[in-house]
């Protein structure tokens, strides 16, 4: 075993070690080993997760995280049973560090990574690990430690342990706050505070006119409309709509609960269009969005399939490579949330329930804020309203100076 000061993480390169696979069985996402079996107690984990209700994608993104762990330590040459909380504190050290292992090399992004867009002013994603992604990694970790610590297997200590006096987070609660679920981890780094991302409106309009389809317009057009999450709206059904009252229906993330929302009447006018082109091959129960084109596998005719979530990313690509901007489907939620906010006649409560935000304080917190654009444009007008004024009321020179040499040096205006 490595030593712990003898690690060098400047120096640490973590094996590709073992992938998660997709499974037919009852866990969707298993890691396996170099030798296709999979790891017995991430697989024994994962069914736990399973059977406490979590969808697939969220037991992906488990096994990648333990994927990692599991290379960590082959790294440091331990036994998961024996992991300590230094090995969770030089991982984190690592991440901080390193760059995220590609499949392929970056070729049309490799000039914008990490660089700002100079007319959306967000940020491109780079190959580092943020901390959302590390402070993620450090929850799965001590959730897989915690299910093996019950089970009375595995080390006596969680190897990924919470803050020092975080042992009794909730023992003065706010009635009016969440409940917080447990300690903060020690090692997670502080996340940045993010303001929401919304798109001016004269941008939208460019947004929406380089769409290609009647489709896409559709579902963006619903998206802005009431700020629902991609995924929800791609599982709309034809069933889902009420066109008497203009409202859809749909499953919310997470929570799994079925909720009516209303949309714009400029929203129901591109479904509208959408389903002409559509003619009568839609299957009222099946996916409202397909496919523009007819694909196949090798077992399958060519036929019209439902609309995923990476080609709806691809048709946000493409209209963001003709306007060189890099909006994404979760900045028109953030639109709709921020246009919601500023008017007058909604609650806090309303858009709370629109959005789907199990607390009040995170609708408040997010997106109740004053709007930064706003606050610049008040500024800029004081600025440029106390340079009037102080061009129309110039300071009277002191006997002794030369106004003239006054202003060469402090670059006043000639009289």
């Amino acid at each position: 075993m490595i030593d712990e000061a003898e690690r060098n993480i400047e120096q640490v390169q973590i094996p590709r070690w073992g992938k998660v696979e997709q499974s037919d069985g009852t866990v969707p996402w298993l890691v396996v080993g170099e030798d296709l079996v999979p790891v017995e107690p991430v697989r024994r984990f994962l069914l736990d997760f399973v059977a406490r209700g979590n969808r697939p994608w969220s037991v992906r993104s488990y096994a990648y995280d333990l994927l990692r762990w599991w290379r960590w330590l082959r790294v440091c040459e331990i036994d998961w049973e024996r992991a300590t909380s230094a090995e969770s504190r030089d991982l984190v050290l690592w991440m901080m560090r390193a760059d995220k292992p590609r499949n392929a090399a970056r070729t049309k992004s490799l000039t914008t990574a990490g660089t700002v867009n100079v007319i959306t002013r967000k940020r491109y994603l780079d190959d580092r690990y943020c901390a959302r992604t590390i402070r993620h990694s450090n929850a799965v970790v001590r959730a897989f430690y915690e299910f093996w610590i019950e089970r009375g297997e595995g080390p006596l200590v969680n190897p990924m342990p919470v803050a020092r006096g975080s042992a009794r987070v909730n023992s003065h609660h706010n009635p009016l706050e969440p409940f917080r679920p447990g300690g903060r981890l020690r090692y997670n780094p502080k996340l940045p505070v993010q303001r929401p991302r919304s798109i001016p409106d004269d941008r939208w309009l460019e947004l929406f006119g380089a769409l290609r389809s009647n489709r896409d317009r559709a579902l963006l057009a619903l998206a802005v409309s009431n700020g629902a999450r991609a995924a929800e709206i791609l599982g709309i059904s034809l069933a889902d709509i009420d066109w008497g009252d203009q409202l859809i229906r749909l499953t919310r993330k997470g929570t799994r609960v079925e909720q009516w929302l209303p949309a714009s009447p400029e929203a129901f006018v591109w479904l509208r269009l959408h389903l002409a082109d559509l003619g009568t091959s839609l299957d009222v129960n099946g996916s409202l969005w397909l496919t523009l084109r007819r694909r196949s596998d090798s077992s399958a005719d060519l036929e019209y399939r439902p609309l995923t979530y990476d080609a709806l990313r691809k048709v946000l690509t493409r209209a963001n490579d003709m306007l060189g901007t890099n909006w994404t489907m979760h900045d028109l939620r953030h639109t709709a949330a921020i246009r919601m906010a500023h008017d007058g006649t909604l609650t806090s409560r309303d858009i709370q329930t629109i959005l789907g935000h199990a607390h009040l304080s995170t609708t408040t917190e997010i997106y109740l804020v004053e709007d930064q654009d706003d606050t610049i444009r008040r500024v800029q007008h004081h600025l440029a309203h106390r340079a009037e004024h102080v061009a129309s009321n110039p300071p009277t020179v002191a006997a002794g100076y030369d106004s003239a040499d006054l202003n060469v040096l402090f670059g006043g205006v000639e009289s």
